[in-house]
């Protein structure tokens, strides 16, 4: 049986001769396992199959991919529950990394439980060896069969009706998905974005090049003939002849509408480009900038830098009070979309500019009075970090899609002199493992000082 998990999804079996570490793990359950590493005296674990259920797993009707898909561990669990077990991982991460004297402040609900999500990538391939066409998830643990996806609880029904739409349409004219190892075939990925509150929709097919471009202005009828609650506002086709298993933009071609959608947040709206970054659950974003604008405190008068900014939007939403604010985004295409949306809100003291932080860092003629972080997953590039803490700011917000970078970050921040003052969760991403970290960072008066 397994034991208690670790942040995000990691438990324990323990054994006469030491525990073995199992991924995709919930506490509680029976499970039969296969070992698959072993040294040092440690040894890890993946899971076969489930033997007996946890004990918390009391939720009913879960999807009809439950068990299959890698993506919603969390969905037999009713969503109190999931709240209960992510916010004392969360706490207990951060613990760890820096001991208990910061200001602990929960873990905040997502407005939605379900139908949350705003953007998903699928993938063409199938579901066993020589299988039909499938399209939708990877297999929990497979790199290579895919689960389809078109009863998501995650997404709007929306997505399922595209998704099996276009799944129809090619497997009617006996279209090959791309096949990652022997590189040949035709489709990789289907991209659809909707806005929670605008309702627009834009839908994106990723293929690699081929003879099969001919079917694109069929599908694009056919997508433009279902009924959907939402407003398709564009269809786009992406080329990716990359070798990656990934969505690789080497050109893309509008076959109709616009090459964006828009949403709305905090009463500002954002035109959101194929490719850019924008918060997956919208109304767990305004709760999420709601805090960063607590944490960072009266901007009135001051300069903010957003670094990691996006398109745009946590600057944009401090620019309405600071004096300025400056936004750092490597994405260029999202640096073209913050200086549209910023235009576009009336908003003119904001300055967005495409580059790296490590390398933008040294150019940049402003001095910052507050700095927000929002890094990818990995965390901020570790010569980065003492650059920034160079400043020596009163306030550092760091905001966090994967928590174990921020709390490996959070020794970096205590040599360059700032200690954690007050740390939130947020739950952006309800039925999985994985949780938004909302933190403030402090400069110490005196080396002395306790956090």
């Amino acid at each position: 049986m397994i034991g208690e998990t670790s942040f995000p999804d990691r438990g324990y079996i323990d054994r006469e001769d030491g525990k073995v570490l199992i991924k995709h793990a919930l506490p509680g359950r029976k499970v039969e396992y296969r070992i698959t590493k072993c040294r040092n005296g440690s040894a890890e674990g993946m899971v076969l199959r489930t033997v007996a259920p946890s004990p918390a797993e009391t939720a009913a009707d879960p999807c009809p991919q439950s068990g299959t898909c890698g993506g919603c561990l969390y969905q037999t669990i009713p969503y109190e529950t999931q709240l209960k077990i992510k916010e004392k991982q969360l706490k207990t991460l951060l613990t760890e990394a820096c001991g208990d004297s910061f200001v602990w402040e929960g873990l905040i609900p997502s407005p939605l439980s379900e139908h949350y999500r705003v953007k998903m990538e699928y993938s063409f391939g199938d579901s066993f060896r020589d299988g039909p066409l499938a399209l939708g998830m990877h297999r929990r643990g497979s790199h290579y069969d895919i689960v389809t996806a078109d009863g998501c609880r995650l997404v709007h029904e929306d997505f399922s009706r595209i998704l099996k739409a276009t799944l129809d349409f090619y497997t009617e004219q006996s279209v090959p998905y791309y096949h990652k190892t022997r590189h040949d075939g035709y489709l990789r990925h289907l991209v659809i974005r909707r806005g929670t509150k605008s309702g627009e929709i834009l839908v994106v097919l990723v293929t690699a090049s081929g003879e099969w471009d001919r079917l694109l202005p069929a599908w694009k009828e056919r997508i433009l003939s279902l009924e959907t609650e939402g407003t398709i506002a564009g269809i786009l086709h992406t080329r990716n002849d990359s070798l990656a298993d990934a969505v690789i933009d080497q050109g893309t071609t509008l076959l109709y509408g616009r090459d964006y959608f828009e949403e709305i947040l905090s009463g500002l709206r954002f035109r959101i480009s194929p490719y850019s970054f924008f918060q997956n659950n919208s109304g767990g974003a305004e709760l999420l900038y709601g805090k960063v604008g607590e944490y960072a405190g009266e901007t009135e008068g001051r300069t903010v830098f957003d670094l990691y900014s996006g398109t745009g939007t946590i600057a944009q939403l401090v620019a309405r009070t600071a004096r300025c604010a400056v936004g750092v985004e490597i994405v260029p295409e999202a640096v073209d979309a913050a200086w549209e949306n910023a235009a576009r809100n009336g908003i003119t003291n904001c300055r967005f500019i495409a580059g790296d932080v490590l390398k933008v860092l040294d150019s940049l003629t402003e001095t910052p009075d507050v700095i927000i972080l929002d890094p990818p997953r990995e965390g901020v590039h570790p010569k980065a970090l003492p650059k920034l803490l160079e400043y020596g700011v009163p306030r550092i917000v760091y905001v966090s899609c994967k928590p174990t970078s921020l709390a490996r970050e959070i020794r970096t921040m205590e040599a360059g002199g700032y200690f954690l003052k007050r740390a939130c969760g947020v739950d952006m991403f309800p039925s999985t493992p994985n949780v938004e970290c909302c933190a403030l960072f402090e400069k110490r008066d005196n080396p002395g000082q306790a956090g």
